[in-house]
């Protein structure tokens, strides 16, 4: 026999549990798993939704929800404008076997009308959204994260073979501010590696090079340069406001003087280096892991560290590190997967082999320890020694006798 729309409706509400406002407010305190589900047009949406709330419109609903969720236990609710289409979609999450299923009487309008709360999506320009439209895609980026790209700040030491790669992957992923800490001119013999810079700008200092191919890719990235070299009497203006920094320096002495900066002000340094076919990478976030100190207190002598103007380096080695750099730094700026603090990478180019070591803290480490932290809070002096004689180690060889290593 036919039905009725009313009919229709009147069964649905027989088969579907319907939740107030409040009950799926209180759902989601007993059960913060609940997945609360708005099927409601793209357009709607983007007027207010429920906050962490995931969207899968109604006419999508059968082919996507297995993106979100194949836990057919697990619990939901749907929502619409005002709780009618959401029970059409409950019902439709039940025939598929989702066995935990109801609706939001009312819909979105009646979870406003109780002040509940909820939020507007971030607003994007049609650009960015073609621009940025596979990280809209993912899960673990999306919106909010594209969003917190776009607000955030990478300071990278060093447009060379390790920043250039990872200039260009921080810049296509809508990083809103790249700083860029470098003194020196494009050489013809950086070509071989230094990917960001061309021939016709040879002779060019390497700033402004490296921001005119950043802006000719997304020309909404701020570059900001800083035509210096880094050292003690700069290093805290020059990383302040900064959320990650890239490290590509290529002497031991600037490197402790960005590490022990950097612990200061708490921010992550994405360490890497490299030395011919070999590369080496790890990320140093101040008190949740070892710092550059631990991993290296004292500098090898000079004959163990050539720089690769004397050793010589494969040019695409560098590059692979800095977009594993970028890698490192993305998840940093995004709060996703684990990152390396702890963890030292060594890339093998020969054999294509990656090889981990567990890392630990340094217990007396000056610059990190516990002591060393209510020293620095307490405002006294640290017992950091000098650095000075280090030499140039863009291609330092792994040395690894620091105390901060466990094999």
């Amino acid at each position: 026999m036919p039905k009725s729309y009313t009919e229709i409706l009147r069964d649905l509400r027989a088969s579907v549990p319907e939740l107030s406002p409040l009950e799926v407010e209180l759902a989601l305190e007993r059960r913060p798993d609940t997945l609360i589900l708005d099927v409601r047009e793209e357009s709607e949406w983007e007027q207010g939704h429920i906050p962490d709330a995931s969207f899968i419109p109604r006419g999508y609903l059968e082919q996507s929800i297995e993106g979100e969720t194949t836990d057919h236990d697990r619990p939901i609710v749907t929502y619409c404008a005002e709780g009618i289409r959401s029970l059409f979609a409950a019902r439709t999450l039940q025939e598929m076997g989702y066995a935990n299923v109801a609706s939001m009487a009312g819909g979105f309008r009646a979870w406003k009308a109780h002040g509940l709360p909820w939020k507007t999506p971030v607003a994007f320009t049609t650009e960015q959204r073609q621009r940025y439209s596979r990280h809209l895609l993912i899960p673990e980026v999306g919106a909010e994260g594209q969003k917190r790209l776009l607000d955030s700040k990478v300071l990278l030491l060093g447009a060379g073979g390790l920043g250039s790669p990872a200039a260009l992957y921080l810049a296509a992923a809508g990083v809103g501010t790249i700083g860029i800490v470098d003194f020196d001119t494009v050489d013809l013999s950086n070509l071989q590696r230094q990917v960001i810079h061309t021939t016709e700008r040879v002779g060019t200092k390497k700033t402004e090079s490296a921001r005119t191919a950043i802006n000719a890719l997304n020309p909404e990235v701020r570059v900001v340069l800083h035509e210096e070299v880094l050292d003690d009497s700069n290093v805290e203006r020059l990383i302040a406001g900064y959320d990650v920094i890239l490290d590509g320096t290529d002497t031991f002495e600037t490197r402790y003087t960005l590490n022990d900066a950097a612990v200061a002000a708490g921010i992550p340094v994405v360490h890497a280096s490299v030395f011919r076919f070999e590369g080496q990478l790890t990320v140093f976030v101040p008190y949740e892991g070892p710092c550059y100190r631990c991993l290296y207190p004292t500098p090898p002598p000079p004959e163990l560290a050539p720089g690769c103007s004397v050793a010589g380096v494969l040019g695409v080695v560098p590059g692979i590190m800095g977009m594993l750099q970028t890698n490192e730094a993305l998840k940093l700026l995004l709060g996703v997967g684990d990152s390396l603090a702890g963890r030292l990478v060594i890339f093998d180019a020969l054999d294509a082999s990656f090889t981990e070591l567990r890392l630990r803290r340094d217990p007396a480490c000056p610059v990190c320890s516990d002591a060393a932290r209510e020293a620095r809070a307490a405002g006294r002096p640290l017992p950091i020694p000098a650095a000075a004689g280090a030499a140039p180690a863009a291609g330092q060889p792994f040395v690894l006798g620091g105390r901060g290593v466990i094999a």
